[in-house]
């Protein structure tokens, strides 16, 4: 059963999902199916997703929920539990931190206004663990005036995640823009149709060299990689 049909075939409490996310779904969330993953999700709508992402997950998954609307509280279950509050509100996410633990996957389904988007990503990206996900959905809403969007409006979280790029390639820069925990700690930028994917990953010393041929040639182009301090591609 992939999750597709598991959301064709659900008849529990309703789930609002685009259907072309579910590939995306997979292909960023499989590696955590059946261990025991911590899953936040912002925006809990009326409560079907945190079931169907129980069930994908599995018998060890913890799930998450974050959202303003204290009725949202009735969806919590076994291995469900749900939290009140904005989810901009850094005291009410480190709470949940608290409470739960650093996430492995977090999904930000929630009020879809780019400044909360913005304020959340900054806030628990950097505390998620080295292999986590972050996955950022409908951002269609960054074209959109009536969630703080527009096209190549500067302060979309769309337009964030293009200089995001530049960031996590600093070390490519040749000082022209100063590494950072970001660029330490992220392994790839994933862009879809209304989604982008940060994918966490702690890299070693990063190099390219030759394999192959005679070993007096390997020797050499081994000596010169390691004695230069400058990537190369």
């Amino acid at each position: 059963m992939t999750l597709w049909s598991d959301f064709l075939n659900h008849d529990k409490r309703i789930i609002h999902k685009w259907k072309h996310y579910f590939p995306i779904y997979e292909r960023h969330f499989k590696e955590f199916v059946y261990k025991p993953v911590t899953f936040i999700e912002i925006g809990c709508g009326l409560g079907g997703s945190l079931q169907m992402w129980k069930s994908y997950f599995g018998p060890h998954a913890r799930i998450i929920g974050i959202d303003i609307n204290p009725e949202c509280r009735k969806f919590e279950e076994d291995q469900v539990e749900v939290f009140i509050g904005q989810q901009q509100d850094h005291q009410l996410l480190q709470g949940v931190l608290d409470k739960v633990g650093i996430p492995d996957i977090v999904l930000d389904d929630g009020s879809h206004k780019m400044s909360h988007i913005t304020e959340t990503f900054q806030f628990l990206y950097p505390q998620m663990l080295k292999n986590g996900v972050y996955m950022v959905e409908d951002l269609h809403t960054a074209y959109w005036d009536e969630y703080e969007g527009g096209l190549r409006k500067p302060s979309t979280f769309i337009e964030l995640c293009k200089n995001l790029i530049d960031e996590m390639n600093a070390d490519h820069t040749r000082g022209a823009l100063p590494q950072t925990e970001f660029t330490r700690t992220t392994a790839g930028i994933h862009f879809y149709d209304s989604i982008v994917v940060f994918e966490r990953g702690a890299y070693t010393r990063k190099f390219a060299f030759e394999v192959g041929g005679p070993i007096e040639k390997l020797a050499v182009r081994f000596k010169q990689k390691f004695g230069s301090h400058r990537s190369q591609s």
